[in-house]
């Protein structure tokens, strides 16, 4: 086995233990990110330490900052943004921003799904122009106050670890097919 198909298989390890938690608990454990980031520090090492300052500073910056916006935004758990970071980890920069492209295709087709599922989609697109009205009226010269968002319930919560671990299949598989 070579040395990036064993830092691909512990990183699916890795992403899939976290998705099965965060589906039975919706919670992904510190301990588990934790370990990804210090196994992925030992792989880079290992495999080039040269490049470790980009591989693995590089990708958890990467999978940090594409992700904290929707943390940010009440959109995604900090856990989320953890595992991302894991992942980014081991991956490095540009295979990171990949997977989380691919994990918000994955992401919005199942909450899609379950919005649709659930019956909810009335309070989604309450939800949705409550955020988005504020920026479309700014954007169009409508001078508006800062208003707090409202304390609606959400629609739902999401397993988004499982949308992560679906995006890191993808990508990382995608060269040995």
């Amino acid at each position: 086995m070579s040395a990036k198909a064993l830092c691909d298989l512990l990183l699916l390890l890795f992403v899939t233990a976290a998705a099965v938690s965060d589906l039975a608990r919706r919670k992904i454990p510190n301990g588990w990110v934790l370990a990804g980031i210090a196994t992925a520090l030992v792989l880079q090492l290992w495999l080039s330490p040269e490049r470790l300052p980009l591989a693995w500073l590089g990708g958890m910056a990467t999978g940090f900052f594409l992700f904290l916006p929707l943390y940010v935004l009440r959109g995604m758990a900090a856990g989320d943004v953890k595992l991302m970071t894991m992942v980014g980890a081991f991956a490095g920069p540009w295979p990171a921003m990949l997977i989380c492209f691919t994990t918000f295709l994955f992401g919005g087709v199942m909450a899609v799904v379950m919005i649709l599922w659930q019956g909810s989609w009335r309070g989604c697109l309450r939800n949705m122009r409550q955020l988005l009205w504020p920026m479309i009226a700014r954007a169009a010269g409508v001078p508006l106050a800062p208003m707090p968002l409202a304390s609606h319930a959400s629609v739902g919560n999401m397993p988004y670890g499982l949308a992560i671990a679906l995006g890191t299949l993808v990508v990382q598989t995608h060269d040995y097919f």
